[in-house]
Order: structure tokens, then C-alpha cells, then sequence
């Protein structure tokens, strides 16, 4: 059971991560699992991971309607991508949670290092992208749908940043339907994991509802400062692909410590 003060930082971190949504526009419900578990304070990595699934999941729900109502999600694609990717998210999520949690985390600052790279990257599209049009191919909107359900069950993340080049490559969607489409895959890899963790007790309800509430208050000031520094995004990318790179380094010392490597 967790103190009062850990319920309030569990607040904090959700806004943290919320504002971080709505200033850069994605990648920040990555650092959903590290402050978990280094500034709220819980122990054990697997509840943390299910946990921030829910959480993740949650936003991403509410995020998607908005997107629907503006007509920017490509159900036809979205619909076979998250079916696929939800038996991925079953396997992964089952597999993460058979891993020492100590040694999952490793593996999950490596993951944050290469999130921190491709922030690094534009990821504006261009004109030309966005008229392409879409093009239908099951069979690998399918193979990739359970590919990043797969990686995103494992880790208990909402997988937005492979998801959205994952649906751009296999079905040929513009990246603004595919930042829309992607929300019907994180919101299903999510509540998939929650789901597996939960049906052993790794979820910590409170603390994830708190978490929520603070990850909506977070996201409206975010967001509300993403417009006035618009002209700034490539910076804001800088400076949170290197908030990415330190929290993971971190993560990497403190596993490596609790494992007995140094």
C-alpha cells in the first residue's frame, strides 16, 4: 500500500508526463514507467509496468475521440493493426512478465536510447507524404500490427513512435491519419497489458487513476505552451530526446546496481 506522498508524486509524475504529451506531441508516455518507479517510489518494476499501461492507455483513449471527431483516423486500417497487435500485446505482456524486473528495466532504458535518437529526427511530414494516398495491404498492416503489439506489450509502453512509422510503412497512410490511426493500437496495447498484469495484481488502481488526473491537468498546460512556442519544436525535441537520454543512463545505472554489475 502506498503512502499519501507517493500518491501525490504519482500525480506529479502523471502531469509531468501529460505536459510533455501536449508540448512535443508524443514520446512522453515513455517516461510513464521510470517515474514510477524512481520518483513515486514504487518497488517492483512489473507493477509499475502495469500500472503506467492503464495510464497510457487511458490518455490515449481520450486523445483518440478527439482525433475521430475531426475525422483524422483511418478505421480500415487502424481496426486490423490493433486486432493483430492486441494477440502481440498478450504475448509480450506475458513474456515481460517472466522477466526479472531489474533486467526488464535494462532493457527498457536501451529502448528509451533509441526513442531518444529518433526524437532527434524530424518528424514533420511533407507535403507530398500527406497526399499520398492510402493503399490497403492486410497482410502487412497485419505482420506489423502484431510486431509493435508485441514490443509494446513487453515493455508496458504505448508504442506511439513505432506505431505511427509502422502504419506510414505498411499501409502507406499519411502521418497526420497515422498519428490519429495509432491511437486505436495504444489505447488496445494498453488496456491488453493492464489487462494480463492485472489478472495477477500488477496494477496499482489508485495510483493509476491519480496519475491519470494528473496526466490531464499536465497535457492542457502542455499543450497550451506548445502553441506559443511552435516556431521552438525542433528545440523542445532537443531537449526531450536529452531528458530521454539522462533518465535512461540513469535507469541503466541503477539496474546495473541492483543486479550486482557494478
Amino acid at each position: 500500500m502506498l503512502s499519501a506522498v507517493q500518491y501525490l508524486l504519482g500525480g506529479v509524475s502523471g502531469s509531468l508526463v501529460g505536459f510533455t504529451l501536449g508540448l512535443v506531441g508524443g514520446g512522453g508516455s515513455i517516461l510513464a514507467v521510470p517515474f514510477i518507479v524512481y520518483l513515486v517510489g514504487v518497488t517492483d518494476p512489473h507493477l509499475a509496468i502495469g500500472t503506467s499501461a492503464f495510464a497510457v492507455a487511458a490518455n490515449a483513449g481520450a486523445n483518440l475521440l478527439a482525433h475521430a471527431r475531426r475525422g483524422t483516423v483511418k478505421w480500415s486500417i487502424a481496426g486490423p493493426f490493433a486486432a493483430a497487435g492486441v494477440i502481440g500485446a498478450m504475448l509480450g505482456s506475458s513474456l515481460g512478465k517472466a522477466v526479472d524486473g531489474q533486467k526488464l528495466l535494462a532493457a527498457f532504458a536501451l529502448l528509451m536510447l533509441a526513442v531518444g535518437a529518433l526524437m532527434l529526427r524530424n518528424r514533420g511530414g511533407s507535403e507530398a507524404a500527406a497526399a499520398q494516398p492510402v493503399r490497403h495491404r492486410s497482410a502487412r498492416v497485419s505482420a506489423m500490427g502484431g510486431l509493435t503489439g508485441l514490443l509494446s506489450g513487453f515493455f508496458g509502453i504505448g508504442g506511439g513512435f513505432l506505431i505511427v512509422p509502422g502504419l506510414m510503412y505498411s499501409a502507406r497512410v499519411p502521418i497526420l491519419y497515422a498519428v490519429g490511426s495509432s491511437l486505436v493500437a495504444v489505447t488496445a496495447f494498453g488496456l491488453t497489458t493492464a489487462v494480463n498484469y492485472a489478472w495477477v495484481g500488477w496494477v496499482d488502481w489508485p495510483l493509476a487513476f491519480v496519475f491519470i488526473g494528473g496526466g490531464v491537468a499536465g497535457g492542457l498546460i502542455g499543450t497550451r505552451f506548445a502553441h506559443g512556442l511552435a516556431k521552438r519544436k525542433g528545440m523542445l525535441n532537443l531537449v526531450f530526446a536529452g531528458l530521454v537520454f539522462f533518465v535512461a543512463i540513469y535507469m541503466l545505472y541503477r539496474s546495473g546496481h541492483a543486479l550486482g554489475k557494478w
